[in-house]
């Protein structure tokens, strides 16, 4: 089984693609197919034309360039976030861009993906956030963490006071880039019960969303970049 058939959805994900390139604009089309479940609602050529967009077409994900003419995927995604109930931005970039990277989950990003990664690793994220409400690409995780968050004291990998050690275990797998459905398994809980435990995570940790609680879990060492376990 592929990751384009791990999940499939009752309606098509509504997507909106933003990127000065036509040419990979025309290549996320044809990988984010209605076949697969994939509606490309509207496009963008540059980050001072997403409001707009999103306003006009409503999609459930908007899959966003960094690097732009006028107004880049950073300020474009903290643009996105102002909005009432914004959708979530899933970043494309490449792998030498560790600080736009860290900059763009400041700005609020659901989370991001290489742009040479799989037709299929595209599909699974796009799905991912729809679903769960973040993905970030396990090749670069642990670097951009590393440039995303504030110097913390070296705390033990069991630090999460506040939390009982069944949450602690969904907050290590979120951080390990694991979807609900496969915490579930893992844990042999319910999915239902994982998104319960999630919450009662969000809540506790004082955490708007999934990117920050994997976050978190890194700057609390409750798992360790994959530079740092070499």
């Amino acid at each position: 089984m592929t990751l384009a058939d791990r999940d499939d959805t009752a309606a098509p994900i509504r997507v909106l693609l933003v990127d000065d390139q036509e040419l990979i604009r025309t290549g996320l089309r044809r990988i984010l197919r209605p076949r697969d479940g994939f509606d490309i609602v509207g496009e963008c050529s540059d980050g001072s034309e997403v409001l707009a967009a999103i306003a006009e077409t409503a999609p459930d994900i908007v899959v966003m360039d960094l690097r732009m003419r006028n107004v880049d995927g950073i300020t474009a995604t903290s643009m996105v976030r102002t909005l009432r109930e914004p959708p979530p931005v899933l970043a494309l970039t490449t792998f030498d861009d560790d600080k736009l990277l860290s900059g763009v989950l400041r700005a609020g990003a659901a989370g991001f993906i290489l742009k040479d990664s799989s037709a299929e690793a595209l599909i699974w994220a796009v799905r991912a956030v729809v679903r769960d409400g973040a993905f970030l690409d396990p090749a670069v995780t642990g670097r951009v963490l590393h440039g995303y968050r504030h110097p913390a004291p070296t705390r033990a990998a069991s630090s999460a006071p506040d939390l009982t050690d069944r949450e602690a275990d969904v907050l290590r797998l979120m951080a390990r880039g694991r979807t609900n459905a496969e915490i579930g398994t893992e844990l042999s809980i319910s999915e239902v019960t994982v998104k319960s435990h999630i919450n009662h995570i969000f809540t506790k940790l004082d955490l708007r969303d999934r990117a920050a609680a994997i976050v978190y879990a890194f700057d609390h060492s409750l798992v360790l970049p994959d530079y740092d376990r070499e």
